[in-house]
């Protein structure tokens, strides 16, 4: 190996450890979520945010959740396509801390609903905000890291492009 991928790999190691974090987090409390609770049993915790136990067979928003089957094994195609994509690009991007970091919350996102998926044919969802009568989709710990993983990168997008914008003559 050469000395360049050998420490694109090396310091990728680092970003592949916050993925597996996520990956852990993600994963207990889902476990600890189906321990404790019956599907669609709800725990008011504040006037806007409740825990309860759904199951999204679909994706995002719970797309695709009432068709009938032929969707999990298209997500699970478009998780392990996204996961290899995005774990090459963390190998490959070396420096850039904030893409390397939105880029292991995605893939550590996208690997606890993978498990889900796999184990369920569906995903766990537990973490409900609400206003009134009105909803926010059910979402997870891989959700929110994706989401949050998603944010950085159009950060990094803006402060990488303002950083090439100025170093042009």
């Amino acid at each position: 190996m050469d000395p360049v991928n050998r420490a694109s790999l090396s310091s990728a190691w680092r970003w592949f450890a916050l993925a597996g974090a996520v990956v852990l987090a993600d994963q207990l409390t889902k476990a600890m979520v189906l321990s404790r609770f019956v599907l669609g049993e709800r725990l008011e915790l504040t006037g806007f945010f409740n825990m309860v136990l759904v199951y999204n067979k679909g994706a995002a928003f719970s797309f695709l959740s009432d068709a009938a089957g032929w969707q999990t094994p298209l997500l699970i195609g478009f998780a392990l396509v996204a996961i290899g994509i995005v774990g090459t690009l963390l190998v490959r991007s070396r420096g850039r801390r904030l893409l390397c970091s939105g880029l292991a919350l995605i893939l550590g996102g996208a690997l606890g609903n993978l498990i889900d998926r796999l184990r369920y044919g569906q995903v766990v969802d537990f973490l409900d905000f609400h206003a009134g009568a009105w909803h926010w989709p059910a979402f997870n710990v891989a959700d929110s890291a994706i989401t949050i993983g998603a944010a950085l990168l159009i950060i990094e997008g803006f402060v990488h492009h303002e950083g090439r914008a100025r170093a042009a003559p």
